[in-house]
């Protein structure tokens, strides 16, 4: 039963069909019933959950399942309401990503209490025994790609480095920067590469193994709180700050392709700014773009058809009485939760044909230029 599960979402997702899904914040008619699977996405405000969404609808149509995705927008309380709301409309496993990994523990509580089994999507959920397996990407490995590009690319000493990260409130984001300073930091400590917005940096330039306090200390001044306008913002303050020497050629760790377009946009207007390379995640068609025009360096690819797969794989097998595979753990601060992890791809100018076009993941009448 399970291989015939991966099969048919294997095709769904092969040929794009779109799926009898419930999608948004507001339920249709109908929407309750036979209701088995519920999806809480943290926003539409950004185009990869939008994509999520869509590959959920793709993959799901064929499964039988009835199934409803809901938006949180960014509210931790409408997010437990979502969550409420899918309980009572009967789901029997709820795929949740959080906006606030700890914040979400609660509505977690409340569907254990339920009896209904949760599968924390893509990010965690912190602080809570009431989560029965993580499906995520490897987050630190995300990070070391980041970390591996600039590294490199760089050459001599005294190269300038800027940092920036996700939201504090998501654990995803200590990850990735987690990932990135494991790569970074020696290249920092030996002086290949120079920070040049973090005083907490540059106070822990001599430590790879950082505690979630230190990793908090950096990222609480370099966060973009996954928001482009408080990216820009805060690349634009960096760079007032700093001296025509700071500048020249940079090497700049973005954490996600939103931001890093912001990022890349205010270090491209700076007239003391010659070069620059700047990391992304999540292969969105628009930093793809920015690929292509030379104004992204790198993107990390997570396909999120083999995501939501995966998702949808242990949702089914809980459906069926199954255990799903797990291939790892998570310390989520309260227990270590079952992983479920997908592989991440680097992608920049020279292979963003053959892993995204030719793949079939975006059509090549999507871009210019190429």
């Amino acid at each position: 039963m399970k291989r015939m599960v991966f099969l048919l979402v294997a095709i769904a997702l092969a040929f794009g069909i779109a799926g009898q899904v419930f999608a948004g914040g507001e339920s249709e008619e109908g929407s309750g019933a036979g209701l088995q699977v519920g999806v809480v996405l943290p926003t539409k405000d950004e185009p990869r959950w939008i994509q999520d969404e869509q590959r959920f609808k793709d993959a799901l149509e064929d499964l039988g399942y009835g199934v409803e995705i809901l938006f949180s927008q960014g509210d931790p309380a409408r997010e437990k309401a979502n969550v409420e709301s899918l309980i009572t409309k009967g789901a029997e496993v709820l795929i949740i990503c959080p906006h606030d990994g700890s914040a979400a523990g609660a509505a977690a509580d409340e569907a254990n209490r339920a009896g209904v089994s949760v599968i924390s999507y893509d990010r965690l959920i912190r602080d809570t025994e009431s989560v029965d397996y993580y499906v995520t990407f490897d987050s630190v490995a995300v990070g070391e790609a980041f970390g591996q590009y600039l590294v490199d690319r760089a050459e001599g000493s005294g190269n300038n480095l800027y940092l920036y990260a996700g939201a504090a409130s998501d654990n995803n984001a200590f990850l990735f920067f987690q990932g990135a300073w494991n790569v970074l930091q020696p290249k920092i400590a030996d002086g290949t590469f120079v920070v040049q917005n973090s005083s907490a940096a540059i106070e822990l330039r001599n430590k790879r193994d950082l505690s979630r306090s230190e990793l908090a200390s950096i990222i609480g001044q370099v966060t973009t709180n996954w928001n482009f306008n408080d990216a820009k913002n805060l690349a634009e303050a960096n760079l007032t700050a700093a001296p025509a020497s700071a500048k020249g050629t940079v090497f700049i760790a973005a954490p996600n392709d939103g931001t890093a377009r912001a990022i890349a946009d205010a270090f491209g207007a700076d007239g003391d700014v010659d070069t620059f390379y700047i990391t992304g995640q999540d292969a969105e068609k628009a930093s793809i773009q920015y690929i292509i025009d030379g104004k992204q360096s790198m993107t990390v690819f997570k396909d999120v058809r083999m995501l939501v797969s995966d998702a949808i794989g242990a949702a089914v097998a809980i459906l069926e009485g199954e255990t799903p595979a797990a291939t790892g753990a998570y310390d989520n601060g309260a227990k270590d939760v079952p992983a479920i992890q997908s592989e991440v791809i680097t992608v920049d100018r020279d292979n963003v044909q053959s892993v995204l076009i030719d793949s079939g993941y975006y059509a090549a009448s999507d871009f210019t230029g190429l």
